[in-house]
């Protein structure tokens, strides 16, 4: 545990999936603003410490909290242990998802229950628990990394675990932000135009793929981006990394590629974008996915 007793007067973002890929990088971002950090995950301790050290060397304080998002009662104790240590919460990432990208033909039972417990319902409870944490702040916000909901075949027929977990988040989007109106909590999803090059996806794609990925730190940038807006500017909306960057006057993203000489990878469930390269079944290496 790393933090001090003044940091209440500091503002809180909690983040599953913290100490790895995406959320370990928006931990990074909100660290080098000065925020607390609290870290939920299931990681090793090293990687824990790697993250611990990383947000207080960025200018943050970190609060580790061994968490598994499947378990209501950690979820409570979670959220407890958060206010509990600064006072007040006014951020939620709901980060965390097991990557599952199989069809149904070849889904076990443990593979869709981890997709649907890690994804849709952690981030269901999750934010009922920060709920009323949330609604005391001022322009609080959850941040839920999922797409928009487009339901094209091919995203269905391909991918379908996955996409009931995802697309599941993103109805958490446009429900919650509809009955969190009066609270005046922004509830919005959030969604990379390409593939993002996270350790633990890199097992699971084609060395094509990840060479045509950009690294964590452009989702981190436009999570930033999106909790600057006010409640009333954004609320039940699905944004994509660099359109949202693009609107804050980013116009060179070559530093977040990891070969920039590489076309780039589009993304799961969005429309192919013009000089990208489209995803497919083919360009995955899938794996199964231990549900422990």
């Amino acid at each position: 545990m790393t933090a001090l007793k003044d940091r209440n007067k500091t503002k809180t973002i909690l983040i599953t999936g913290g100490c790895q890929g995406i959320g370990q990088a928006i931990a990074y971002r909100f660290g080098a603003e000065g925020f607390n950090i609290v870290l939920a995950s299931k990681d090793t301790p090293d990687k824990v410490k790697e993250t611990v050290d990383g947000v207080i060397k960025a200018g943050g304080y970190a609060l580790p909290c061994d968490s598994d998002v499947r378990d209501y009662q950690e979820l409570e104790n979670l959220v407890l242990k958060a206010v509990e240590q600064f006072g007040s919460l006014d951020i939620l990432v709901n980060n965390t998802s097991a990557p599952c990208f199989n069809d149904t033909l070849h889904t076990s039972p443990e593979e869709y229950d981890l997709a649907q417990s890690t994804s849709v319902r952690a981030a269901f409870f999750l934010s009922k628990l920060c709920y009323p944490y949330l609604k005391e702040g001022t322009n609080s916000h959850i941040i839920n990394i999922s797409p928009p909901l487009n339901l094209e075949e091919e995203w269905l027929r391909d991918y379908l675990p996955f996409a009931l977990g995802k697309y599941g988040m993103s109805l958490c989007t446009k429900g919650m932000a509809a009955e969190f109106r009066v609270s005046g909590i922004a509830v919005n999803s959030l969604w990379p135009q390409t593939n993002i090059a996270t350790p633990r996806l890199k097992e699971h794609l084609s060395r094509d793929v990840y060479a045509g990925s950009r690294l964590p730190s452009i989702m981190a940038d436009a999570a930033y981006a999106l909790s600057q807006r006010t409640f009333k500017e954004a609320s039940g909306q699905f944004f994509i990394d660099e359109t949202l960057l693009r609107e804050t006057g980013v116009t060179d993203f070559s530093h977040y590629a990891v070969d920039p000489n590489r076309p780039l990878v589009q993304t799961l469930f969005l429309p192919l974008k013009d000089g990208m390269m489209p995803i497919s079944r083919e360009l995955f290496q899938c794996k199964k996915i231990s549900s422990t």
